[in-house]
């Protein structure tokens, strides 16, 4: 049952025979699904390819984490479906992840820094596409983060998959999406670079009272243009030197309740359910000599969430 949760993408990880807290969760996510989920799309990204409450035909009338008869039958029809995507699994997610791995440390790019992609991703999936399992565990399946911000926390919001988990508010995932971002990897890293050059683009520079980086212009950086890097464009060095950028920048540490965001503002940092909220040796933002500090902040999450984000990439990267 479990294997069958993750592959339908539903039990967040741990493929190890008990029923635990983290199955009964999965189990009520489906049985809210079955209920509810329509398969639209809470974002402008097109509808998922099937509505979960389509395989429901009155036999889930709660959600009581209980499985019984009614709900195996839903999940084997689900299964049967040729509609309904499956999440991709590895042989040997060891390898996999190795060869991942591989290609990060020999990719270019002229359009993003890679050392600050590669502290994303640590952050994002602990430089993992594929979970490897340890002793009872059998989960080889693609790493999956899920939003719970519904009041109800069996409610997913939505899904990031794989290395740079990149996120769907649809459910469950079109094929198209399974093969071009979760089998492939490329596809990945590349909608990661995308991302992340979109969030410098537009949001850094962007217009007053609207989405732009508040955090850099507090730090006193008024230039329409956001800085790329210190380097010019074909120095040695140019998207390539962060980590020595990030050592040079001096550190400081964040305290829950007490660091403000940033110079000025009356929100501080604090413990959410994804970020403690308290940091030591954190790079200092606004010695960096390059904008990209203020785009990664926004890769994932917002408000809070996105200011301890900023902090701990920022430690990420300076022990890369």
């Amino acid at each position: 049952m479990q294997r069958d949760l993750r592959q339908l993408g539903y039990l967040y990880r741990w493929i190890d025979g008990g029923f635990g807290r983290g199955t009964e969760r999965a189990v009520k996510a489906l049985q809210h699904d079955l209920l509810n989920n329509f398969g639209e799309s809470s974002r402008n990204e097109g509808d998922a390819p099937v509505p979960v409450v389509d395989y429901n035909q009155g036999r889930v009338v709660d959600v009581d984490g209980v499985v019984d008869q009614n709900l195996a039958q839903c999940i084997a029809d689900m299964l049967d479906d040729e509609k309904y995507p499956r999440l991709p699994f590895a042989k040997d997610p060891e390898k996999e992840n190795q060869k991942i791995t591989t290609k990060l440390d020999t990719l270019k790019s002229t359009k993003i820094p890679i050392p600050f992609l590669k502290a994303i991703f640590k952050q994002e999936s602990n430089l993992k596409h594929f979970y490897v399992p340890r002793g009872a565990d059998e989960d080889n399946y693609i790493v999956v983060g899920m939003d719970t911000n519904a009041g109800e926390k069996y409610i997913i919001t939505s899904r990031g998959y794989g290395l740079g988990q990149f996120t769907l508010f649809h459910h469950p995932p079109k094929k198209s999406e399974v093969k071009n971002f979760m089998v492939g990897i490329r596809g990945n890293i590349s909608k990661a670079i995308e991302e992340l050059k979109d969030k410098f683009e537009h949001f850094v520079t962007g217009p007053p009272g609207g989405r732009r980086a508040d955090d850099r212009f507090a730090d006193g950086r008024t230039q329409r243009k956001p800085l790329p890097c210190k380097f010019t464009e074909g120095e040695p060095g140019y998207l390539t030197d962060c980590k020595n950028c990030a050592l040079e920048a001096g550190s400081q540490d964040i305290v829950a309740e007490e660091t403000p965001y940033y110079k000025g503002s009356k929100n501080t940092f604090k413990k959410t359910q994804y970020h403690p909220g308290s940091y030591t040796n954190v790079p200092i933002r606004k010695n960096f000599p390059c904008d990209w500090p203020y785009a990664m902040r926004r890769y994932n999450g917002s408000g809070v969430n996105s200011y301890n984000y900023q902090a701990i990439v920022l430690k990420h990267l300076a022990k890369l």
